[in-house]
Order: structure tokens, then sequence, then C-alpha cells
């Protein structure tokens, strides 16, 4: 715990050091964001307002509620406007193409925010978490999780959902997680009952809670009839809310049917007290104050003519180019820690978790 209040402060004086201190009408940032159906993009983008105007920057911040036509047509008319820089969370990271070509030739930068943008060669920076170890940590809760609440049940019964297929970082999630699971399925520690392993099995489009409940309801019904499942790996915590509703309507967390292990990521609220009544077990934190940050001095060495802070020039190869990158540390969150690190980090109230309404 020592070490991750460690981390924590330590990252965040680090960019407080690198935020840049600008004089007002420094530049206009246009700020492309996918949905506010998620806590979490409305948190980024908020975020990136006010630390964009802190540092003397005007912002047209727009969000394309998941659908791809309207965010294509939010990043012209951001080009249109004239804005010095792009910062996009592609919705759908291999659609931009020909937006960004005209971003280039207005001689407009772009920086790929928390999702690659694939299929260009005109996408300057890549600001994002460290997303294959997101999926390591995912995995190792689940692990952790099946140990202390099926400890005399091995083989586990496990069942596997993924990100949407059109966003890169689903498949990062998915290997990383996997990097932990596959060995325990090959040595029998895990099984798949459903035999669903792959993307092109279990990705969940635009990352849709209601999907994954219908998949889960399916996956139980056929394969549960005379078994319990005891660990469904879920890689948001918007797919576990709807996973969990499905777990709960056919009994599991009463009576002799215990709660399966259900992971997640973003540390959205709901999923937070779904943690501490225990029908979730993990999520992952990402500090969205800390990507802005990273964000926001990105965009300042754009303007100013210097090399933005990088971190990683090898992982992020977007099919045209590797993307020079900057990767924040995620950081996994259970009922032990809850109050560590989110409410000590200052990024939520006390207040909020226990009283905030799902």
């Amino acid at each position: 715990m020592n070490f991750t209040r460690r981390a924590l402060a330590t990252t965040a004086l680090a960019l407080m050091i690198a935020a840049p201190a600008l004089a007002q009408d420094a530049g206009l940032v246009g700020i492309a964001m996918p949905t506010k159906s998620s806590a979490r993009w409305i948190s980024d983008g908020s975020n990136m307002v006010e630390q964009f105007k802190a540092a003397g920057y005007d912002t047209d911040l727009q969000y394309a509620e998941d659908d791809i036509p309207n965010q294509l047509a939010q990043i012209e008319n951001m080009i249109t406007k004239g804005v010095n820089v792009l910062v996009i969370a592609a919705i759908d990271g291999t659609t931009l193409s020909n937006a960004l070509a005209n971003a280039h030739a207005a001689g407009i930068k772009v920086v790929a925010y928390d999702r690659l943008i694939r299929d260009s060669g005109d996408v300057d920076y890549y600001a994002t978490f460290d997303n294959f170890k997101v999926g390591v940590q995912q995995a190792t809760t689940l692990v952790d999780g099946l140990k202390a609440r099926f400890p005399d049940q091995k083989p586990w019964n496990v069942e596997l959902f993924g990100g949407s297929p059109d966003d890169n970082n689903a498949y990062f999630f998915y290997n990383g997680a996997m990097s932990v699971l596959q060995p325990m399925i090959d040595a029998g520690d895990i099984v798949i009952p459903s035999g669903q392993m792959g993307m092109d099995k279990v990705g969940t489009l635009r990352w849709d809670g209601s999907v994954a409940q219908s998949r889960m309801d399916n996956l139980l019904s056929a394969n549960y009839t005379d078994k319990q499942i005891q660990g469904v790996l879920s890689p948001y915590d918007g797919l576990s809310i709807g996973i969990i509703s499905s777990l709960k309507g056919v009994g599991y967390g009463s009576g002799d049917m215990a709660m399966p292990i259900v992971t997640g990521q973003d540390a959205e609220i709901p999923s937070v007290k779904a943690i501490l009544r225990g029908d979730q077990y993990s999520t992952i934190f990402k500090d969205t104050r800390e990507l802005a940050r990273v964000t926001v001095g990105m965009v300042n060495a754009l303007m100013t003519g210097s090399e933005p802070e990088i971190n990683d020039t090898t992982t992020y190869d977007n099919g045209v180019k590797v993307v020079p990158s900057y990767l924040l540390e995620p950081v996994p969150v259970t009922e032990a820690n809850w109050e560590e690190v989110l409410v000590g980090s200052g990024y939520y109230t006390k207040d909020q978790i226990e009283t905030q309404s799902n």
C-alpha cells in the first residue's frame, strides 16, 4: 500500500512539474471525446478543459455519443475552426485517416488520447495508460479472488469478456490478461466451459453493458445448468454491471451460490460500491487527471516547438508508424485498498462512495 501511495505521489509530482504555465490565448485545442455514456469520459473531458484553461489555452470539447459519422463531422468542424492541435479519443480508431490527412494539410498536430488511432501516419503522439499491464492486473486480481473465495474448488470455471473490437486498447487488455490466465488454463487450474476465447468471440462492441448482460445470460443458460461459475474476466466496469445483473438474476450471491469473482476497469462509482457490497471483486483505477496533465504537456511542447515527454517508442504500431507514447501506471483496486487509492489520491471523496446512489 505504501508503494501505491508513493507511486501515485511521485507520478503526480513529476507531471505537475512538467505542466505548462502559459499566458492566456496560447492557442485553441480541439478535444474529441467518444461519449458521455461513461462517467470516465466525462471526467476526461472536464479534466482536460480545466487544465488546458489553466495553461492558457482555449478549448473546443465535443462528445460524439459513440456515433462515428458524428465524431468525424466534429473533427472536420474543428479543423475548419482553425484549432492548433487536435486531441482525439476515437470511437473507432480505424476511421479517421482522411480527417487526419486534412488536419496535417492544415498544419494541425494530433495527439491520440487513451485510444490509439490506427492506419494513419498523421498521428503525432499518444497519451495513454499501460494497457497491457491493465489486463495483467485484471487477471491477477481475478486469480487472487478465486484463491480467496474458492480455495478448494479447482479447476475454476471462468468466462472471458473483451472490450470493443474497434478499440485498439481492447486487444492489449485481453492479451495482458491472457498472459496470466493462459498458463493456468493450460495447466488445468482454470477451465472455460463455453470454450469461447479470443477477441473474435468475446469482444463487446462499443463496450455496451446490455450486450455483455445478454451474452452472460446466454453463457449461463448454455453452460451452467449443472455447474457453477467462479469467475468472470470483465475489462470494464460498464460491462461488469451488466454481467453482475445477469449473475444475480439466476441466484448468484444468495443461498449456496457464491458470487463469482468479477473484474472491471475505470473505478466508476457504481462499481466501487459494487465492490463494497461484494458483487464485484476488483477494478483498475486510471487517474484521468494525470492523463490530462500528460496531454497538456504534449500539446504545450508541440505549440512551443519543443519535444514532448515520452516513455515508449516501441509498443504502439498503428499500422503505418510506431506512435511515440507516454504510458501512465494503472492501479488495481479492491475492497482492501479502495479508500487509500481513490480517496487518498483525492479522486473521490469518501462521501461520494458511501452516499451516491447507483
